[in-house]
């Protein structure tokens, strides 16, 4: 597998090592050793998760109370995604900056997002199917988002999908009453970078 460094630091693109032949595609999806090295602690898998997605569905910005938050690591097995990792963390030199990594069934990457950090995703495709591993179960009380066409964020998302053809971004309601990135550090929703960069040391032990 290759790891590469997205620019909201610690998330990571993985790209794994695929093996084809005539019956089809053999790959390590997700190696436990190399990524406890590069992230520096081993991804403690407590909940799977599986979306499937019409072309032009738009899900996030997503993230969680910290601590413990919730830790992704996200990929798709179906159809393609454009995956974005967002610097949420208050305090962060990164604050309010995003990366995006295009997850398909061609070159199967995935996306490492630690706790703290926002995540959304934008399908290419109709059926796009995404999993998620997660570090944490699923906490009502404790999830929140931010609007992902907040102009001060100003993601690039997709207008047209994998083949070209005219989008227009699907919400949920949830995500469409969402507050934006300002409203939700003035009501104290975000993660502070302080205290995540202190619960993922922890982790390291």
């Amino acid at each position: 597998m290759t790891y590469r460094a997205l620019s909201v630091p610690g998330a990571w693109e993985v790209t794994p090592v695929q093996h084809g032949d005539p019956r089809g595609v053999f790959l390590e999806a997700f190696q436990g050793a190399p990524f406890a090295e590069h992230v520096g602690h081993p991804l403690d898998l407590q909940q799977v998760n599986c979306s499937v997605s019409a072309a032009g569905v738009l899900r996030g910005i997503h993230f969680a109370d910290v601590p413990p938050g919730q830790a992704k690591y996200v990929t798709c097995v179906r159809g393609a995604v454009l995956d974005v990792v967002v610097d949420i963390r208050v305090g962060s030199p990164t604050f309010g900056t995003w990366d995006t990594v295009l997850l398909d069934d061609v070159d199967r990457r995935a996306v490492y997002l630690p706790e703290g950090l926002g995540h959304g995703f934008f399908s290419l495709e109709d059926d796009s199917t995404v999993m998620y591993l997660c570090s944490t179960g699923y906490s009502p009380g404790r999830e929140h988002g931010v609007h992902p066409l907040d102009p001060t964020l100003a993601i690039a998302w997709p207008t047209t999908d994998r083949r070209g053809r005219p989008v227009e971004a699907l919400l949920s309601t949830k995500d469409t009453a969402a507050p934006s990135l300002e409203e939700a550090a003035a009501a104290s929703l975000l993660p502070r970078y302080d205290e995540v960069e202190a619960y993922i040391r922890s982790l390291a032990g």
